[in-house]
């Protein structure tokens, strides 16, 4: 019996990874993001956040939320895993839960927080999720956006950058569930060919 040998992802250290977003620019984003968010959100909101690219951004955007000084804002926090890529490095095209919410949405003001908008079509699983279970509202936080990837009508709300189509690394992003821990974003050279 013939067995196929798996494709592994470059390693950090064997690669060059050219830097687009510093850890600097995205911690000063993220401050203004959040006070954007603290202005228009009702203070009793529940964040969901989509797992498993949007766990480091998540997590550092409830923080800056915090420091924004409006200590009334108390968010629950819930995660959905949604699959779309699978192991490689385009969309399938469908989406399937793989872990669901353990909260109720119902009558919530819901903020879905996700790592990159590019088709649209895992936010727009969540958002129309969210909504069918009886959420109140559902805005959108993203830290990267890539317009010309967008497969589907669906907008954020809060945009963290706005990106070229490059395939980004980074701030928990990844390939094949490498690279997450980088501190900042950035693209892999040898994969844009």
């Amino acid at each position: 019996m013939r067995t196929m040998a798996k494709t592994q992802p470059p390693h950090p250290g064997s690669v060059p990874i050219e830097t687009l977003i510093s850890a600097d620019e995205i911690a000063k984003r993220l401050a203004t993001m959040a006070g954007d968010i603290a202005k228009t959100l009702p203070e009793n909101m529940m964040v969901v956040s989509l797992l498993r690219g949007s766990f480091v951004f998540a997590a550092d955007l409830i923080r800056a939320l915090h420091n924004t000084g409006n200590h009334t804002l108390r968010p629950q926090v819930d995660f959905l895993t949604l699959a779309s890529y699978g192991r490689g490095t385009t969309s399938k095209g469908t989406v399937e839960i793989v872990r669901d919410l353990t909260e109720d949405v119902d009558g919530r003001d819901v903020l879905i927080i996700d790592d990159i908008l590019e088709s649209g079509r895992t936010l727009t699983f969540a958002r129309d999720l969210v909504m069918g279970r009886g959420a109140h509202s559902v805005k959108i936080a993203v830290l990267l956006e890539k317009p010309g990837k967008r497969k589907v009508n669906i907008q954020a709300d809060y945009v963290g950058f706005v990106v070229p189509d490059h395939f980004v690394v980074g701030y928990g992003l990844d390939y094949a569930n490498y690279f997450r821990e980088l501190p900042f974003i950035g693209t892999i050279p040898s994969m844009e060919k």
